[in-house]
């Protein structure tokens, strides 16, 4: 067969033969041929009768000149006779001119019609190469447009900026831009930052764009016009923007010379810029500030400051700016700010550490800089993998050229984590979702060279961290950096190339000059980057450069970019040997040519050029504030290139360590948030650097978060108690915050209220809140101010209290209650404590009435309608998160006095992390109260109270306070001890709780309940025992316990043995034998001085029967183990060769141990003896199929006893091995690979295993291919094989091979198409020729069908051809004939075959079929033999037809497969 290809036009032509003519056609050409024959014929015969006619009448004629009535009656006839057959001779004449007339029309007609056709076959073969060109060209198109299309994209880019313009009202203005890129930009306007839309105000506005030339027409401006107007292009790889100011003159100013001319004055009077702000004076309070906040990578957050700006002006507004670490923050899609409306906020979408740091809001204007700052503290996302670290931050691109460019990156804080051991570098080309990774190997500083970019094109970068446990989270993605040459457009802007060279002769230059400067830029241990100047001159043309290295003394050069086109004066060299020293040179290449090579730089030995840091120094921590801490250390003595810090914590004690900030700090001082107020901790740095972070400094001393030591808080709520006419008693609240020590003292200053100046009213410091004033003026009106003191100082003063009159008290009822407190404060209630009056009036006070509102009402409600004797009082049915005010009256036998000052407002509300008091019993039996709060600072005091008075009897009491923890003893409780206890911490936010003791709560604590760690729980040993045990949590050495089983007590003895360990509180039962009669209740009862506890288990039921089955299997377990027995039960693995191994573990065996294999409970006979000694017996299973399956049993005895172990090889079994076994073949499945085959083409994987029972697929184009006779699918041990059976050109594409191993897909794919599949369809056809002329066949073939009556003998006789001579083989229902006196079968010179069956039965009958094969295939003919009885009617059947022979493959192995 030719294999020639045929031109493209021809394969879509039709070739048409002498076929193409239709049937009339046909007909007529016959019937002219035909009738030509018989005119022929015609005038051939007429011709030969004119001259026989002729002769007869000269031969007739009369010599004398007479003639005889019969000769004349006889010529009369004849002439009559001639003239008719001259007449029918002239008929069949006209005829045949007739017929010859219409044959020539025919021909006539035949001939256009033929050039007619072969005008149509030309023009349609014009057209089909018209058309096939055509789609040839668009092919082209459709892959260079991609192409053409990458080199066309580009960035917008403004070439012409707008410009302001400053117009009279009702005139138009036109703005105009100019931009360029592709795709074509997409342009919006903006005035003052909000959308322009043209549909708002019809005709206001006139957007309008002509080729790349952008406008906006603003028709009839007003004054409201002025603004500033932006213009924003955007496209798929980036965007730009451009404003100008408008402004709008109204008419006032137009022409007279009171008018204000157009200038900076008028500018700055009408237009918002902010670039004026400053220049305008404001007055900004901040009324709610933003605090330290603490989030997590990809959460939200938005920062907000409320403001009050005076005066509020609608154009003119102060300027806002945010700093993060003091840099100024610009919006971008990660960060947008508002300002306005009264509030100034900077939201962030999605958090990334690069986000991290102090943020700062500073308000310009003329009035100043008003500012706030808060710390934002970005965690880790949770890792992708356990373990994994923190993800990269802080990615910058710098030296970006035509196609090189340099990313750092700061690496992440592993404190909880495994080391870091390098980073991934992926980029992704801007518009595309397409992220290549750079780096084949992780690089371990944080600076890397990528390579490789294509010119004009932008790309962003991100970056991956490895450890040991797997890959971090992606960074955040770098601003997008253009792949271009900056000294491209310098080059091109300046006047000249170089000294003496001018531009405009630079295209005189052809071959360019060798590059200058080379020199190592930097330098580490896995690259060197080289740098060099461009030469000069160098020519119009575009260059490239090529870099050649050489090792010092070698002499030999090597090029190192010899499949890489450099563009870039930029170049990172890897693969550098360890210490060796290289020389390097650049050459530059233009189309003309290559220049000579540079200078030889001097000798680069690849080396890190900076190492890590040391160490950081001593690690001092001081007290800020309740939540926070100072930390301060030394700088490292080697700080080469620091990029910050990482400061770690943990609490005292625990060595757990966690990190304080997740992006390193620049300065070596910073504030820690977030810590647990009261709780100690202990902190450590480290330096970071682009190689790695340093060791870890000291951990410094341990310090508990408290306050730090100030100055106390001003003391507040001065009133006046009692006067007598010459003195004043005053009373006051202590400061709310005592500074973090104790106060010493107040100073009480004060003044009369016509005088200005202060005057001491006591020398020294007073340490109550209550003090009398004296010296004072009667009836004059008097002022004070108090002020605290404490080891700080001295703090602020109060403001001056109200105008008392000095005026003697003389009213009978008693005077004002006074410092009004409050404590335990929860959802719905609180407890009010007051002091009672100075003044009592006439009589003693006999009770006092509690007043309430909320704090805006207007009435006053009395909570208790009877007056109490008590100083406190609990406050019920509050509303939560209601704010209240209280007032306190006295009550004598006089009547009720004046109300006190109104207490400060409460929020009814209990405090996050509220704690109550407990009760307990320590190791000696004793009952106390305990109290701890967190919040405590050095000046704190726990004061323990009784009916909210103060304890002060040593004899019943005794209060341990140490450090955040109080616990008030009874050292002898009784009845008296009944009443409400309560405990308040000064120096805190109210920080106070109370426990109530009753007569029941009596007993409670009489009898208090000994903690226990845990409660009666049970154990089930090795051998069957139970053991029921409990723990305490302490244990004096006079407690006592007892075990009660089914309200019985029971005692130590062999069936119960009781014991308990004092040292750690632990009781316990074991019970040797465990049976049915012990289900019921166990308890365990103890008593410890005056306390007690009691734990109880119930074990009924199904719970009994949990317990019961567990300890009788233990005890059947150690029963087993005593003779021979499996340590591990038989299981199954599959080996690296995909063989099935059966594994079990042996123990407490010897010598006559007799161990076995069996399957179905036949012994296995294995070539190997287990050997026992080892522990471990095996049994190997080849290659596992159906046939394997069964049950495997492995058995061991001798005298001791036996065991056995059973595993089952079916079901679900069976299906996991096959899984197994899967994932060791494909793991080991090689590449597919083609082989050629006379049937079609086949491809094979081949695979250390395979069997049909595996789960595997064939696709072709994605789409699964299920078997049918086009595409068999099968396998052999060795191989999977798709055979495709007849190839055409839809089998082209991708196939892919997928075997699935129950987790997991192993593919392997070929892509069958182009040359590949034009070689093995041609190889296909090659082999199916050959095999069609030498492969066994048969000649002549046998009938389908063979109907015979019994005991009459069949013989099945057919010729077969073959070269080399074909085998025959007979068989009957798929199996193989035995030949016999019944059967034989015959041979003849070896293409004559016959088979004879004597003395047919009815067993006869079925499905005879015959294979003739030789090595190239053959065919299988089946023929079916019916057999009757004699005297039976016989079968209808349809005639016999010859049998269609099936087509066998040269590679089976049998007809029968």
């Amino acid at each position: 067969m030719s294999l020639v290809a045929l031109p493209f036009y021809q394969k879509r032509h039709r070739h048409l033969d002498q076929s193409y003519r239709n049937t009339r056609t046909r007909y007529l050409l016959d019937e002219y041929a035909s009738k030509r024959g018989t005119s022929i014929q015609a005038s051939s015969q007429r011709s030969l009768s004119q001259r026989s006619s002729s002769q007869r009448a000269a031969s007739q004629t009369p010599r004398g000149g007479t003639t005889c009535r019969i000769c004349a009656k006889r010529m009369s006839a004849q002439e009559e006779e001639q003239r008719e057959n001259e007449t029918l001779k002239r008929y069949q004449s006209l005829e045949a001119a007739y017929g010859e007339t219409k044959r020539q029309r025919f021909l006539h007609e035949l001939a256009q019609m033929e050039e007619n056709v072969q005008l149509a076959r030309s023009q349609a073969r014009d057209k089909l190469d018209k058309y096939a060109l055509l789609e040839m060209v668009e092919d082209r198109m459709a892959w260079e447009r991609p192409s053409y299309l990458e080199r066309m994209r580009r960035a917008p880019e403004i070439l012409v900026r707008l410009r302001s313009h400053t117009v009279w009202e009702r005139m138009s203005v036109k703005l105009c831009f100019t931009v360029q890129g592709f795709p074509k930009p997409v342009v919006q306007w903006y005035k003052d930052g909000s959308l322009i839309c043209q549909a708002a105000e019809p005709g206001k506005y006139r957007i309008d764009s002509n080729y790349g030339v952008h406008t906006l027409e603003i028709n009839r401006a007003d004054f409201d016009d002025t603004a500033t107007y932006s213009a924003v292009a955007t496209n798929a790889y980036g965007q730009v923007s451009t404003n100008a100011s408008v402004v709008v003159r109204r008419e006032a100013f137009r022409g007279g010379g009171d008018g204000l001319p157009i200038g900076r004055e008028y500018l700055a009077a009408v237009s918002p810029f902010s670039s004026l702000v400053p220049y305008t004076h404001f007055d900004v309070q901040f009324l709610e500030r933003f605090g330290v906040t603490f989030r997590r990578e990809g959460e939200t957050v938005t920062l907000k400051c409320t403001l009050l700006v005076t005066p509020d002006l609608k154009r003119v507004q102060p300027r806002a700016e945010w700093y993060r670490d003091d840099v100024l923050v610009r919006e971008s899609k990660w960060a947008r700010m508002f300002f306005g409306e009264g509030q100034a906020s900077l939201s962030f979408s999605h958090l990334n550490k690069d986000d991290e740091g102090l943020y700062t809001l500073r308000v310009v204007s003329r009035g100043g800089v008003s500012e706030h700052s808060a710390f934002l503290f970005v965690r880790d996302a949770d890792p992708l993998v356990t373990g994994a670290p923190g993800a990269p931050m802080d990615l910058q691109c710098h030296d970006a050229n035509r196609d090189y460019v340099i990313v750092t990156w700061k690496p992440p804080n592993t404190t909880t984590e495994s080391p870091v051991i390098g980073y991934f570098i992926d980029r992704c080309e801007v518009g595309t979702d397409n992220w290549v990774q750079c780096n084949d190997a992780p690089v371990k500083i944080c600076k890397y060279p990528v390579t490789g970019l294509c010119e004009g094109r932008s790309y962003v970068f991100r970056v991956r961290a490895v450890n040991s446990a797997g890959v971090s989270r992606p960074s955040r993605v770098s601003d997008a950096v253009a792949a271009l040459d900056p000294g491209d457009l310098k080059r091109l802007q300046g006047g000249r190339l170089g000294a003496g060279f001018p531009r405009w002769r630079e295209g005189e230059v052809q071959i360019p000059g060798p590059p200058t400067n080379v020199h190592a830029s930097e330098i580490s241990r896995n690259y060197v980057v080289l740098s060099w100047d461009p030469p000069v001159p160098r020519g119009r043309d575009p260059l490239t450069y090529f870099i050649e290295k050489s090792v010092v003394g070698s002499g030999a050069w090597q090029r190192e970019n010899a499949q890489t086109a450099v563009r870039s004066p930029r170049y990172a060299v890897f693969d550098l040997a360890d210490g060796k020293s290289y020389v390097f040179r650049v050459l530059s290449a233009s189309k003309h040519g290559l220049s000579d090579p540079s200078e030889v730089t001097s000798p680069i030995q690849a080396q890190d050029t900076i190492v890590a840091p040391s160490a950081p120094g001593r690690v001092l921590a001081s007290r800020n504030t309740k939540t926070s801490v100072v930390v301060q250390w030394d700088k490292p003595k080697h700080a080469e290139d620091l990029l910050g810090y990482y400061v770690d914590c943990c609490v005292a004690g625990t060595n757990l360590w966690e990190p304080c900030n997740h992006k390193p700090i620049k300065y070596n001082r910073f504030v820690v948030h977030g810590l647990t107020t009261g709780e100690q901790y202990i902190f450590r740095v480290k330096a970071v650097n682009a190689v790695g972070a340093s060791e870890n400094s000291q951990e410094s001393d341990a310090i508990r978060v408290q306050a730090a030591l100030t100055t106390p808080s001003h003391p507040y709520g001065i009133t006046l108690l009692n006067c007598d006419g010459h003195a004043m008693t005053l009373g006051w609240k202590v400061p709310k915050f005592s500074g973090g020590a104790a106060i010493l003292g107040y100073y009480i200053d004060k003044r009369e209220v016509q005088h200005t100046n202060w005057h001491e009213a006591n020398p020294s410091p007073v340490k109550d809140t209550v003090f009398t004033v004296e010296g004072l003026m009667e009836g004059s009106l008097y002022e004070f101010k108090i002020a605290a003191a404490n080891l700080a100082g001295i703090g602020e003063p109060s403001d001056p209290s109200e105008h008392f009159k000095c005026q003697a008290w003389t009213m009978p009822e008693p005077g004002p209650a006074y410092d009004l407190t409050f404590c335990e404060v929860r959802d719905s209630s609180l407890v009010l404590l007051w002091k009672a009056p100075v003044y009592s009036g006439s009589s003693p006070v006999s009770g006092y009435f509690v007043d309430f509102k909320e704090e805006d009402a207007g009435e006053w409600l009395t909570v208790n309608q009877t007056a109490t004797a008590n100083r406190y009082l609990k406050v019920t049915d509050l509303q939560r998160g209601r704010t209240y005010v209280f007032r306190v009256r006295a009550v004598n036998a006089s009547g009720v006095g004046g109300p006190s000052d109104t207490s400060e407002p409460v929020l009814v509300e209990a405090r996050p992390g509220t704690k109550e008091i407990s009760a307990g019993v320590d190791e000696d039996g004793n009952i106390y109260l305990a109290f701890d709060c967190p919040e405590v600072t050095d000046a704190s005091q726990f004061t323990w109270c009784k009916s909210y008075q103060e304890i002060s009897d040593e004899g019943r009491f005794r209060v341990e306070t140490a450090a955040d923890h109080s616990k008030l003893y009874f050292k002898s409780p009784d009845k008296e001890d009944l009443g409400t206890y309560s405990v308040s911490v000064s120096d805190t936010d109210g920080v106070s709780s109370s426990f109530a003791l009753d007569a029941e709560g009596n007993s409670r604590v009489a009898w208090a309940a000994i903690p226990l760690k845990s409660e009666l729980a049970y154990e089930i040993f090795d051998k069957g025992q139970v053991r029921f045990w409990l723990q305490a949590e302490h244990l004096s050495p006079d407690a006592s316990y007892r075990f009660i089983i089914n309200d019985r007590e029971v005692s130590d003895s062999e069936a119960h043995r009781i014991k308990c360990d004092k040292a750690t509180g632990v009781i316990e039962m074991v019970m040797d034998r465990f049976t049915i009669e012990n289900e019921g209740t166990y308890t365990v009862q103890i008593h410890d001085g005056k306390a007690k506890s009691q734990s109880s288990l119930v074990l009924i039921g199904d719970a009994f029967r949990t317990v019961l089955d567990e300890a009788e299997f233990q005890r059947k377990e150690f029963l087993r183990k005593q003779g021979p027995h499996f340590a591990e039960y038989l299981h199954w693995e599959v080996t690296e060769e995909c063989a099935v191994r059966l594994v079990c573990k042996v123990a407490n065996t010897k010598r006559e141990t007799v161990f076995k294999w069996l399957k179905d409970d036949v012994l296995y006979e294995t070539d190997k003896v287990p050997d026992l000694e080892k522990g471990v017996c095996e049994l190997l299973i080849p290659k596992l199929s159906k046939k394997d399956h069964g049950e495997y049993k492995a058995t061991l005895k001798d005298e001791r006893g036996q065991d056995a172990s059973v595993l089952e090889i079916a079901g679900k079994v069976y299906e996991d091995i096959i899984l197994a076994m899967s994932r060791v073949c494909g793991m080991s499945a090689s590449p597919l690979k083609v082989l050629c085959t006379p049937e079609g083409i086949r491809l094979q994987c081949f695979m250390k295993y395979f069997t049909e029972e595996m789960k595997v697929n064939w696709y072709h184009k994605d789409a699964k291919i299920p078997s049918s006779e086009h595409m068999r699918i099968g396998g052999s041990e060795e191989m999977a094989w798709l055979q495709i059976c007849e190839p055409t050109e839809k089998d082209k594409g991708k196939y892919t091979f997928e075997i699935f191993d129950g987790k997991s897909n192993h593919q392997r794919s070929l892509d069958l198409s182009g040359q590949a599949f034009d070689e093995a369809f041609a190889e296909f056809q090659q082999l199916n020729c050959f095999l069609v002329a030498d492969r066994g066949r048969v000649v002549g073939g046998l009938p389908d069908v063979v109907t015979i009556m019994e005991g009459k003998t069949l013989n099945l006789t057919c010729t077969v051809f073959g070269s080399p001579d074909p085998e025959v083989v007979w068989f009957k229902n798929d199996q193989d004939i035995l030949l016999s006196d019944h059967f034989s079968v015959k041979v003849e010179q070896a293409k004559f075959v016959s088979m004879t069956i004597k003395g047919v039965t009815s067993e006869d009958s079925g499905k005879y079929s015959m294979s003739v094969k030789n090595k190239y295939g053959g065919e299988k003919i089946d023929v079916t033999v019916s057999v009757y009885k004699h005297g039976e009617k016989i079968p209808e059947v349809a005639l016999p037809q010859q049998a269609k022979p099936k087509l066998i493959p040269a590679s089976a192995s049998s007809p029968a497969e």
